[in-house]
């Protein structure tokens, strides 16, 4: 009878719920404890619960990207330490990404084994962008770079803890090779604070309930998460849908989805060879692009978990773009990936026009300045990813000034912040006034950023897609405009690149942020004439733009 009671319905709710709010401490805590205002400002981790066998049970907020490889991760230190190798207190790190659960080497998995007396029951695991890990450039992450040896110190599931102590020789090789190893330090232990928090709940929960009912519950929630999936999934429109576009440099992308009464089918054959360079992502961080769009289309207001996914197949050429194989340089992943979420959320957008919009900006626009900080006089690296407009859609306007679709719960570092601790002055941040995403709905806004160089011993990395292509329109809407970083240097010579890699900067030379308007949605001309009235008065539209694409004439009623 205890057994039965223990495996109630209420019982296993309360569990569920409860999981869902380990992961939102494990998350309040690595933001709350970290050293890089890219973690505790911009929220550049993710944190999440497996259950023992590596299936991904709970996650916090944080970047879907982080979240939905965590469990690839596990699975692997699973298939790398046998049972006997792998004890209470235990905690291993991982960047390599071509394997591991993570997306570069810049993103370091952190990954603890839960056991309830001497049962293995689950695993937390915590993933965040550390400024530097070593390799060939200041932030390890270089367009120049051709290989993986070239972007940091590769962690091949390492174990960094032993039975709750930190292995001294692991710890110092590790931070041997950082350029900020103070900062890096300080993160560590903000992951483990943050995964330590997660056990401690995750073992209350075993002592009140039995570690057979927790375990019990995570699997059925896994059940839960698909069958709730599954009913989304006939609600979809069924038949195959495709679409195409094109990277900067010319090379063409393809995507093919299927959709049946039982599978959603994502077949990303036919892509660029991988690239010479970093401007590639593996399996794992593709397939993490699917389920964003996948969950975006059937159950967004639900938590994910492994269950959610299960309808969803990915097929891709293996020494593709997509699916890059060791040792490939991967820095700038994330640009590929964003791509690979943009093209298949473009061949279903006009199938589903009440819940996708035109295109958005469709790039990261990662941001890596740094160098000798004015105040400390010590090396320095501030990363920032920048903000941009989102597509127009059916019956309304673009998102002005947010992340992407790949971000999730981001937020752009507080100008407050970005003086104080990155060396830098922010002369402004407004809305981008660069035309392009006109539409019967307007796509969003990107922005204007001015940061103000206060050394000379600074640089700037970045690499922006989208900076000749722009976001696609829909329905007769135009496309967006593009993204750029444009140098004004103190001597009156001005600068525009989409890639550029330690570039040299100096006191009081301005590197300028333009990202990307959004797709519009819709004919133009068929824009309400008080709405296009309405974007004149607020500035976000020229009159010659209403008159000549908008067809707007002050001299009618």
């Amino acid at each position: 009878m205890k057994g039965k009671a223990s495996f109630d319905p209420v019982t296993i709710e309360i569990i569920q719920s409860s999981l869902d709010a380990i992961s939102s401490e494990m998350f309040a805590t690595m933001r709350k404890t970290a050293m890089s205002s890219i973690i505790y400002e911009v929220l550049d981790f993710g944190v999440a619960i497996t259950d023992r066998e590596g299936r991904l049970a709970s996650s916090g907020a944080g970047i879907p990207a982080f979240v939905g490889m965590l469990d690839y991760g596990v699975r692997a230190i699973i298939e790398k330490f046998s049972a006997g190798d792998i004890h209470p207190g235990d905690i291993f790190a991982a960047n390599i990404p071509h394997r591991g659960g993570v997306s570069h080497m810049n993103d370091v998995a952190l990954i603890l084994p839960v056991f309830a007396a001497e049962e293995l029951i689950a695993w937390v695991a915590n993933k965040a962008h550390w400024a530097d890990v070593g390799g060939m450039a200041p932030s390890s992450i270089s367009p120049n770079a051709t290989e993986v040896f070239q972007e940091g110190l590769q962690l091949p599931e390492i174990k960094l803890f032993e039975r709750g102590k930190p292995i001294p020789s692991v710890m110092d090789i590790v931070m041997a090779n950082i350029r900020m190893p103070e900062t890096a330090r300080g993160d560590l232990w903000a992951g483990v604070a943050s995964m330590k928090a997660g056990e401690r709940r995750i073992q209350e929960l075993a002592r009140k309930y039995g570690a057979s009912t927790v375990t019990h519950a995570i699997e059925r929630f896994l059940d839960y998460g698909e069958t709730i999936s599954r009913q989304a999934l006939k609600t979809l429109p069924k038949g195959t849908f495709e679409a195409q576009d094109q990277l900067d440099d010319g090379r063409l992308l393809r995507a093919r989805v299927t959709i049946t009464e039982e599978e959603f089918i994502v077949d990303m054959r036919g892509n660029p060879a991988q690239d010479t360079g970093p401007f590639n992502c593996s399996f794992a961080s593709t397939e993490v692009d699917a389920k964003v769009l996948f969950k975006a289309i059937t159950s967004p207001q639900t938590p994910a978990n492994a269950g959610s996914f299960r309808p969803l197949k990915l097929l891709c050429d293996e020494r593709s773009m997509f699916n890059a194989e060791y040792p490939a340089a991967m820095g700038l992943y994330y640009e590929v990936g964003i791509r690979a979420l943009d093209i298949i959320w473009k061949a279903l957008a006009p199938h589903l026009p009440d819940r996708l919009t035109a295109g958005h900006y469709a790039s990261i626009c990662g941001t890596f300045i740094g160098g000798t900080h004015p105040d400390s006089g010590k090396f320095h690296v501030s990363i920032e990813p920048q903000l941009g407009g989102w597509g127009g859609a059916q019956g309304q306007d673009g998102d002005s000034a947010q992340y992407t679709a790949s971000h999730g719960e981001t937020f752009n570092c507080a100008v407050e912040v970005n003086e104080a601790r990155n060396g830098v002055r922010i002369d402004r941040l407004e809305l981008s006034d660069e035309p392009g995403g006109e539409g019967e709905f307007r796509g969003g806004k990107g922005i204007r950023l001015d940061y103000r160089i206060r050394s000379d011993d600074f640089w700037i990395t970045a690499m922006y897609s989208r900076s000749k292509v722009p976001p696609w329109g829909l329905s007769g809407g135009r496309d967006g405009s593009v993204n750029y970083v444009h140098v004004l240097r103190s001597d009156g010579r001005e600068e525009k690149y989409s890639s550029c890699a330690k570039l040299p900067l100096k006191r009081g030379d301005v590197v300028r942020i333009v990202t990307a308007n959004g797709g519009g949605y819709g004919d133009p001309r068929k824009r309400l004439r008080e709405r296009v009235l309405a974007d004149l008065e607020d500035g976000y539209i020229t009159r010659a733009v209403a008159e000549e694409i908008y067809g707007f004439d002050a001299g009618t009623t």
